[in-house]
Order: C-alpha cells, then structure tokens, then sequence
C-alpha cells in the first residue's frame, strides 16, 4: 500500500448549459484529522452533505478546502424578486413610522438581500442538474487529489529512507566506540575512586564498584532499541497506509534513546567527544524525520 501526503490540489470544470457552467476545486494540507471546509453558493445544503459524505470516505486527515465557483451566462437577462423588495420596503416603512424615524430606504441594500437578484436560468431545475453534475464529478476529482497525494507521500518517503539511512550510520558509529569508551570510562572511574578511598582500600571491592557504575553507564541496550526502531521505521514505510501518527510515536522513542545516550556518555574524554557527536546527528535526523512525517496521512 502506498504512502499519502496530505497535501494536494485538484480542480475540475463542468457546464450545465450554455448559460451555466461550474468550476469545483479541492485544496488539502497537512491536519491532525480530517478537516473539511467547504464554499458553496447557497441553496446547496444537500448537496454541501453529499459532498461531506464523499471526503469522508475517500480521505483520512487533512485539511481540505472545497470550492464550488458557479458560472452564469452575462449576456443572460436579470429579474428580481418583487415581493420580497416590496416586503422590506413595506417593513421599512412600517418601522420608521413607529419609532418616528427620519430616512430613506436604500434600493442597493434591498437587492443585496438573499435572493433579491433572480436570473431567468437561476431556476430549481437548474440549480439540480448542476448539483448532479458536481456529485457525478466529485469522485473523479477524489482520485485526481489522492494521486497527487499520493506522488507527494512517496516523495517523502524517499526522504524519510535516506534520513534512516544516516541515523543508522550514526548508530553504528556509536556501537563501534563504545568498547573504547567502556575501557576509558572504566580507568577514570578507577582512578578516581582510589584517589578517594587511599591506598588501603581492598582493590577487589574497588573494581567490583567500577563494574557496576560501567555496568549502568553502557549504552547497548539503548542502541540495541535504536536500531530495532529503525527497522520497524523501514517495515512501516515498505507497508505504507496511514502511518503518519505510528512514526511520529517511533520517531519520539527514537529521541528518547538518543538522548538517554548523550546523558550515558557525556563527560567521558578521548573519544567520548566523538559519540558526542554522533548523539548530536542523530537528534538531529530524528528532529528532520519529524518535520517531515508532520504531512504524512
């Protein structure tokens, strides 16, 4: 199964007639769910439910922005709704009269009112063939989106690959300094230790004591996790589907381990410096994975 981004556009045009024509457009981004935000002309509530339905099934997260621009013939004469003007000039009139008003009413306000303006095409039958037309219309503009999406998710993919690919690198760094640093950390606690206790402390007891704070400094387990973290990361990505939250929780681990690792280490001379580093990158590759899967569906 293939990785989606969210991120995505697509756009479709239609004609009712020659009078009426429609351009409907789809427009997501990254979103912790599926988030959809629609701008419809009104008049358009069964269609706005439909239209719902359709992204519901179709798409799991993401911001979506659904456009429905209508297009109407210019040259098609214009009417407008004689009563509904005469009962807001009659309610004008009428409210001015009681509350001893002084004014006018204002003919632009009047047919700015919802469905004031009437074109001779604006008819029932109309306004359903284009509705019909935009659900006949919507799924293929879907599959339009989910292959730009998907396009977009195996690029970050590829990514997210070479990004494993160097945290890997890292962590077999680290793993092939870690005896050096273990015989390192093991000397300078030996040496410290005797400074403190004198000479007549019994040495056995002494080494036992480096053995167990050794013991607890070394870092295997956590690069034992880190590397079973990147496996599951790589099977993931293989897999795909709706992946983007189970890698942002691995990607958290992943953290964790890293920088369980710099605590571990830190302090240690020679080249400790080096693993230094090499925690360093790898907090930094996690925090890029990061970024990255925030658009992953």
């Amino acid at each position: 199964m293939p990785i989606f981004s969210m991120t995505g556009f697509a756009r479709t045009q239609g004609r009712v007639s020659e009078q009426l024509g429609y351009t409907l457009s789809l427009k997501s981004v990254n979103h912790r769910f599926l988030d959809v935000q629609l701008r419809l002309p009104s008049g358009f509530d069964a269609l706005e439910m439909d239209l719902r339905k359709a992204l519901k099934d179709a798409l799991v997260r993401g911001h979506v922005d659904v456009t429905l621009a209508v297009e109407r013939n210019a040259a098609t004469r214009s009417g407008y709704n004689r009563e509904l003007v005469a009962a807001y000039l009659s309610a004008f009139a009428q409210a001015r009269e009681e509350h001893g008003l002084i004014g006018e009413p204002d003919l632009n306000e009047a047919l700015r009112l919802p469905g004031a303006l009437q074109g001779e095409n604006r008819s029932d039958e109309d306004q359903e063939a284009l509705a019909a037309s935009v659900r006949a219309a919507i799924g293929p503009l879907l599959e339009e989106l989910r292959a730009m999406r998907q396009r977009e998710g195996e690029a970050l993919a590829a990514i997210l690959a070479a990004t494993l690919d160097r945290l890997a690198e890292a962590t077999e760094g680290v793993e092939e300094l870690r005896p050096e640093i273990e015989r390192q950390y093991q000397e300078r606690l030996t040496q410290r230790l005797s400074a403190a206790v004198g000479p007549e402390f019994n040495r056995q007891r002494l080494l036992e004591e480096v053995a167990v704070l050794v013991d607890r400094s070394d870092v295997a387990e956590e690069l034992a996790r880190m590397k079973t973290h990147i496996g599951h990361f790589r099977e993931m990505l293989l897999t795909g589907g709706e992946i983007g939250k189970k890698l942002d929780f691995l990607l958290q681990e992943m953290n964790r381990e890293a920088n369980t690792l710099l605590s571990k280490t830190g302090g240690v001379g020679g080249k400790g410096t080096r693993i230094t580093e090499l925690g360093l990158s790898m907090k930094a590759e996690i925090e890029k994975a990061r970024e990255q899967i925030q658009n992953v569906e």
